[in-house]
């Protein structure tokens, strides 16, 4: 197999990093797979609430899996591929704000939710912007933690990579995903060659979120999908950093 167009992809290996590695393939660029989520489900659900905001796919699985129903509440989703597996769960979405991250679901209910009750269900490293700009609309907000994320030992490879600059591209689907690359390379003693090393990869971010993340850490990134959508970015990432190698 050609070794070009080596990409790094961070999704956990739970089905998605598998789907992500053969996508990578079909764009024509060598898949370096490099789970950096682990996902750990608490047994918590939202409670019964006037609105309920799920903000991932996993979390959306998760309740699937547990046999949880919205019932008469008002379903948000934040970003299409929450709200697309929150309608294969057989749930109307009701509300998915135009931007698919924290601000862009209070913009969306505010001025709705003022007395109402509003559920979050997510993992235990979400931002407490939603939760307080949510109740400074006048929401009565409970946060229920559907499971945690965490880093496996055996991840890094992609950190010694972008050292040595082994790395053509670099996908971070969240803000998660950078801290456990950049944790990962601090573990082997070497962050600051693995952030060097990026400076010539086209780093890919899924959206703002984590875009802001790897930037604040002294990561370049070159792309942000207009949608935070995995395939997305990873067509305009391939098409970026190995043109030649698709077909």
């Amino acid at each position: 197999m050609s070794q070009e167009g080596r990409t790094a992809v961070f999704r956990p290996d739970d089905g998605r990093l598998e789907a992500a590695a053969d996508l990578l393939d079909a764009l024509g660029a060598t898949p370096v797979p490099d789970p950096m989520l682990e996902i750990e489900p608490t047994g918590e659900r939202p409670p019964a609430a006037d609105y309920v905001i799920l903000t991932a796919s996993t979390g959306v699985d998760i309740l699937a899996d547990a046999g949880w129903e919205p019932g008469d509440a008002v379903l948000c989703c934040i970003g299409p591929s929450t709200a697309e597996a929150a309608r294969d769960a057989g749930w109307t979405v009701d509300r998915v704000p135009e931007q698919y991250d924290s601000a862009g679901m209070v913009e969306e209910l505010h001025g709705d939710v003022d007395g109402a009750s509003v559920a979050v269900a997510r993992s235990s490293h979400g931002s407490e912007t939603l939760l307080d700009e949510l109740r400074e609309a006048g929401a009565d907000v409970t946060e229920t933690v559907l499971y945690r994320l965490n880093r496996p030992e055996n991840s890094g490879r992609s950190a010694e990579m972008a050292a040595e600059g082994d790395l053509e591209a670099v996908l971070f689907t969240s803000s998660r995903t950078v801290e456990g690359f950049l944790d990962a390379a601090a573990k082997r003693g070497i962050r600051a060659e693995a952030v060097a090393g990026l400076a010539d990869a086209v780093v890919g971010a899924i959206a703002e979120g984590p875009a802001e993340t790897a930037r604040e850490h002294g990561i370049d990134v070159d792309i942000v999908p207009e949608e935070a959508d995995f395939d997305l970015l990873a067509t305009e990432v391939i098409e970026q950093a190995v043109p030649s190698y698709r077909e």
